[in-house]
């Protein structure tokens, strides 16, 4: 799998960006996928996973009810949908994908994904 992260940029607190993750390579739609993020000086933090059918979902607290991610299997993107930022999610946002089984479920640690997209830089800030 190899993974295309794109869509980031500067936004106002109170704004909303969307991010993509377009993959290419293995059978996409067979394994989980994620969005983690690294603020300078912090470590990598998952912020949402997705599971390889769409159908279950996880957020970390500091962004539910603000972010909702998605996946299109047919066409192997996935999204990041981003609502009411804060200058807290400034950050380089990372797509992975978890292919060590297929169908497996959804995990938080990002040292089980083993694809991994080139970031894209998220700036929330007046």
């Amino acid at each position: 799998v190899q993974l295309q992260a794109s869509g980031g940029g500067l936004v106002q607190p109170g704004g909303s960006l969307r991010l993509s993750c377009a993959a290419s390579g293995r059978m996409f739609s067979l394994y989980p996928m994620a969005w983690f993020r690294q603020a300078p000086g912090k470590e990598r933090e998952i912020v949402a996973g997705i599971s390889w059918s769409g159908g279950y979902t996880y957020y970390a607290n500091s962004v539910k009810g603000r972010f909702t991610i998605s996946r299109d299997n047919a066409k192997s993107e996935m999204y990041l949908q981003m609502n009411s930022l804060r200058p807290e999610d400034t950050a380089v946002y990372y797509c992975a994908a978890e292919t060590s089984r297929r169908y497996g479920e959804i995990t938080i640690h990002d040292y089980e994904y083993d694809y991994w997209g080139q970031g894209t830089l998220v700036t929330v800030s007046s």
